[in-house]
């Protein structure tokens, strides 16, 4: 895994925190469930489902994250798959975003972006 890919995917494992930490810790907070299209009055409802997929997220952070750490650790051709298959979900995860609501195109985006260069640049190196 050339180092282009790894710092792209822990630059997407680190995103996927931060949203880990929106949907599951700060969500109640206005300005955050206002980020996800949520009305303060539909929060009881959708404050379980964004708690589950804040998790969901944290787990493919820790994918990537822990993929890359075992690329240094000796484990390259493991870390490398565990990281790469964190950022593919990732990736697919933006895409169902966008291809749902495309008025969440930009949060694909952001969402997105890291993960597909952390792809592209492990596949055009190998």
């Amino acid at each position: 895994m050339n180092v282009v890919a790894q710092v792209f995917a822990v630059l997407a494992g680190l995103l996927h925190v931060l949203i880990f930490t929106m949907e599951s810790v700060l969500f109640r907070r206005p300005q955050v469930h206002g980020r996800f299209r949520v009305r303060s009055q539909d929060l009881d409802a959708v404050r379980p489902w964004a708690f589950n997929q804040g998790f969901y997220n944290l787990f493919l952070a820790l994918g990537a994250l822990g993929g890359v750490v075992a690329v240094h650790t000796g484990h390259a051709a493991v870390g490398s798959a565990v990281a790469l298959f964190g950022c593919a979900c990732m990736l697919g995860a933006a895409v169902v975003l966008v291809a749902t609501d495309r008025r969440m195109a930009r949060a694909a985006v952001i969402q997105g972006l890291t993960p597909l260069v952390a792809l592209a640049a492990a596949l055009l190196a190998g």
